[in-house]
């Protein structure tokens, strides 16, 4: 009797990792690949003919690179699958903050964008985002819905640049949500500059600030620092995130809200 395959959510994270090590070495071979993770030739294939669908990397002859632009934190298409329970779990926390005819500012990280759904379900809202999936989320659902645009890139499905940061200084909201790429001891960091401006100058044009991070980004760093959490009126992250980091958050006498992840029922952890 063969061996059970693993769970959807355990092969989703080698996937992951497999993707990490590609664009940490710009090229790897396939066999080298296989062996560090200790599979199959026959699942490394399996695994990077996943990767090469969702387009974060080619496969050449014996070998793998990922796509020169691919920043694997920051790449939209990637970053839905990944941590989805939690994401869900923080976006419920977040909503809870939500009230009917509110001015929200809402960033393009995919942690929102179950929030975004949740939030769509409140009344008389009036939404600024730089993203397009946020504002296309929330104009379906009836709402206000102002894009704050400049440059697109694609990879994120959303606008960066100077357009942006004059739009926000214009803007006054009652609660903005961001997230951040990588947290370390209470300070947040992004590998893209444009991004970190974005999240910074967000924080300043709201009443109350809210940050969804989950457990995965915490204890590392990216180059651009926006901030700390000290700048936000309330953390919301989950059960799994180390102790001494949660201890860091409270450092900052900001409010830290830590959700219970839920339970998985079994199904695949798919695209949010």
């Amino acid at each position: 009797m063969g061996r059970a395959r693993p769970p959807d959510a355990v092969v989703e994270q080698r996937r992951q990792d497999e993707l990490r090590r590609v664009v940490e070495h710009g090229e790897v071979r396939i066999t080298d690949l296989a062996e560090h993770f200790e599979v199959s030739l026959m699942t490394m294939h399996r695994d990077l003919d996943a990767l090469v669908e969702r387009r974060l990397v080619r496969k050449l002859r014996g070998r793998v690179t990922a796509y020169p632009s691919l920043t694997l934190e920051t790449a939209t298409r990637f970053r839905v699958s990944l941590q989805v329970a939690e994401k869900e779990a923080l976006a419920a926390a977040g909503a809870a903050e939500v009230e009917p005819g509110m001015t929200l500012l809402i960033d393009d990280s995919s942690t929102v964008f179950p929030l975004a759904r949740r939030v769509a379900e409140v009344e008389s809202l009036r939404v600024f985002t730089n993203s397009l999936t946020v504002a296309k989320i929330l104009a379906g659902a009836g709402h206000e819905v102002g894009l704050l645009g400049g440059r697109y890139r694609a990879e994120f499905d959303s606008c960066t640049g100077p357009e942006v940061l004059e739009a926000l200084s214009g803007l006054r909201a009652d609660v903005s949500f961001v997230s951040a790429t990588t947290v370390t001891e209470g300070h947040l960091f992004h590998p893209v500059r444009d991004y970190a401006e974005i999240k910074e100058r967000i924080v300043g044009r709201a009443e109350r600030n809210v940050l969804l991070v989950d457990h995965s980004k915490f204890g590392r760093t990216s180059p651009f620092a926006h901030g700390d959490v000290g700048a936000y009126d309330l953390v919301i992250t989950d059960a799994a995130t180390p102790e001494a980091e949660l201890d860091a958050l409270r450092g900052f006498d900001t409010e830290v809200r830590v959700v219970p992840i839920p339970e998985p029922d079994g199904g695949t952890d798919a695209l949010s």
